[in-house]
């Protein structure tokens, strides 16, 4: 499994309670841009409308080598899920707060793949005590260092 793009951001913003691996359907150029890195997750998010599952904002650059552009870089993009998955994130996203947000790309047997992230969102004193353990271990991990 090769990762291709993290979202960083989720995890700050938001406090991941379970994920989920979805399928993305792609064009071939845009497979190849995925697999050569070119993909930003900044500002994505995941929604299920009536026509089934889809991710938003998700920068894929063109492919140069494809040659003209064709479409947009930030198009809606379906997911690939199973019917069960399909209701079950849906049930659970129309939950108080809960919302669906790309974790990460990756490549997964040939496939690309997208980690669905079903959370809720952290208000600012939650970021501040995110912020302060992350400055603590780094502190920790500088004064073991030393020695």
């Amino acid at each position: 499994m090769k990762i291709v793009a993290s979202n960083k951001r989720a995890r700050f913003d938001y406090d991941i309670l379970e994920t989920v691996e979805a399928g993305l359907a792609l064009t071939g150029a845009e497979v190849k841009s995925v697999k050569a890195g070119h993909v930003s997750l900044k500002g994505a998010y995941a929604a299920i409308g009536h026509e089934g599952p889809v991710i938003l904002n998700m920068h894929i650059r063109h492919y140069e080598p494809a040659g003209k552009l064709v479409g947009d870089p930030t198009r809606t993009r379906s997911l690939l899920l199973h019917k069960k998955e399909v209701d079950y994130l849906r049930g659970k996203s129309q939950e108080q707060g809960l919302t669906i947000v790309p974790v990460s790309v990756y490549i997964r047997k040939n496939l690309v793949k997208v980690e669905l992230g079903l959370g809720r969102g952290k208000k600012k004193y939650d970021k501040r005590e995110t912020i302060k353990k992350r400055d603590h271990r780094k502190e920790m991990a500088r004064v073991i260092k030393r020695g």
